[in-house]
């Protein structure tokens, strides 16, 4: 457990930072880490005065809470200040090095507060990666007041937390930093060097575009150019560096994929419409810009799984087996040998013949169940297995398919208020071309059924 217990007994002082600000030692992230919650950076939305946060401090008042957000946006800053303006003790644990035992402790600090006549405010860190029975001791705790929680995670709280957990804490979600929260850390990291960022104005962007909203990562890339020479070999001064010089420099690649904004749908978006418009080598180049700008390899297995389904359907039934077997094969090999799985696929579904009736069908069917309603089934098709059931009709003329000539009865199965519809209407490529001769054939059967039975077979009746 790494729990560190300090005041903010006075409802507002700011805390201490560790160490004298001024001391070179100490990473310039650290150095420059907010001392009032005024000074944090790009989480307007919760620490305004409109913000949810922000009406809780000026109520005076603190609930448990959840913070959501990706690395380097303060989470831990956050609540550290919090814990300050409120007036709670501050303790802080990580769900990676915790356990049972490291819980147990936590809450007898908490007690020993208490006895003092002090809250406390317990910062769990990636409380995600704690079990569930885990994340169900902090409930006792939370409802009778021995602690208000503040848990931080960058997984989705809807998914890796309790519902119980959840239902006593409220989800605040911190955002990655824009251009304008980065340009001020920038900005404070030259006031605190007391000399400006040796770079022009695209390297200065290019620097914020590195860091890829991560505040801290922002920071860090000023301080390593900060420390860069400013005189060559012949005493001269270098000229300010560009985005090429800083991506050289820093031994940094510059981002030119933002995971999270306009890159990430820009190109997962090119991706798709490349496969859908049956050109493997555009598709391939764009599967290797996004792995090439960190994009998550299991997040380009599900999107391949959603062309197989959506854009080529039945026209080639391979493609889905295929597909889920790519996302299995990069599970069994992991980066970088899976990702070829994910290339052989990728080439697969863009040459691949093309098809969106299953896809258009499924959505004509849910537009049509949705406007129904509790229309019943008709009642030659329900079971009847009370004799109560059977006297109201439940199951009467219904014809067993595999006794009927050709294993096709040709009877109806949609709701009588409804009648028969039709939704799927495959296409004549690939192997779909096939499943339109069997409706045909089935069609042709069903005419010919209703023909011979007066036409009761094709219109709800009991057949």
């Amino acid at each position: 457990m790494t729990a560190d217990l300090f005041g903010g007994a006075d409802g507002g002082a700011p805390l201490a930072p560790e160490g004298p600000v001024d001391d070179p030692t100490r990473p310039l992230a650290d150095r420059l880490r907010p001392t009032t919650l005024e000074e944090v950076v790009g989480q307007e939305h919760l620490l305004g005065a409109d913000g949810p946060l922000g009406r809780m401090l000026s109520a005076g008042r603190l609930g448990s809470v959840i913070l959501w957000g990706p690395p380097g946006v303060g989470k831990t800053t956050v609540a550290r200040l919090l814990a300050a303006r409120v007036g709670l003790s501050f303790i802080q644990i990580s769900a990676i090095f915790s356990g049972v035992a490291e819980l147990r402790k936590t809450f007898e600090t908490a007690r020993a507060e208490r006895r003092r006549g002090r809250s406390v405010l317990l910062f769990v860190d990636e409380i995600h990666r704690f079990n569930r029975a885990q994340q169900d001791s902090f409930l006792p705790h939370m409802e009778d007041g021995l602690i208000t929680l503040v848990g931080a995670t960058t997984e989705n709280p809807s998914f890796e937390l309790n519902a119980a957990l959840l239902s006593r804490a409220q989800v605040m979600i911190l955002r990655r930093l824009d251009e304008a929260a980065l340009e001020l850390l920038l900005a404070r990291a030259e006031a605190a060097a007391g000399e400006p960022l040796p770079v022009t104005e695209e390297g200065r962007a290019a620097l914020a575009s590195m860091a890829d909203g991560d505040g801290r990562a922002c920071l860090t890339l000023a301080e390593e150019a900060l420390a860069l020479p400013r005189l060559g070999a012949d005493g001269a001064p270098l000229p300010p560096l560009g985005p090429a010089d800083l991506a050289k420099a820093l031994r940094r690649r510059a981002a030119v994929y933002d995971k999270n904004r306009d890159g990430h749908y820009g190109l997962i978006s090119a991706l798709h419409k490349a496969v859908r418009g049956s050109d493997p080598d555009a598709a391939l180049y764009w599967l290797c810009r996004m792995l090439e700008g960190g994009e998550d390899p299991m997040f380009l297995a599900r999107r391949l799984v959603r062309m197989a389904v959506e854009d080529i359907g039945l026209a080639d039934p391979e493609a889905l087996r295929l597909t889920v077997a790519a996302k299995e094969a990069y599970h069994f090999l992991g980066s970088p040998e899976g990702e070829l799985a994910l290339a052989q696929a990728t080439i697969h579904l863009a040459l691949s013949p093309k098809s969106n009736a299953t896809y258009v069908a499924y959505k004509e069917a849910r537009r049509a169940a949705a406007e129904s309603g509790s229309a019943a089934p008709p009642a030659h098709i329900l079971n009847a297995p009370t004799a109560l059931m059977k006297d109201q009709g439940f199951g009467a003329g219904y014809a067993y398919d595999h006794d009927a000539e050709d294993s096709f009865s040709g009877q109806a199965y949609f709701p009588e208020s409804v009648g028969p519809q039709r939704f799927y209407r495959p296409v004549e490529r690939g192997f779909e071309r096939e499943m339109g001769k069997r409706l045909a054939y089935f069609e042709k059967l069903r005419a010919a059924r209703q023909a011979a039975d007066g036409g009761d077979r094709g219109d709800g009746g009991e057949g």
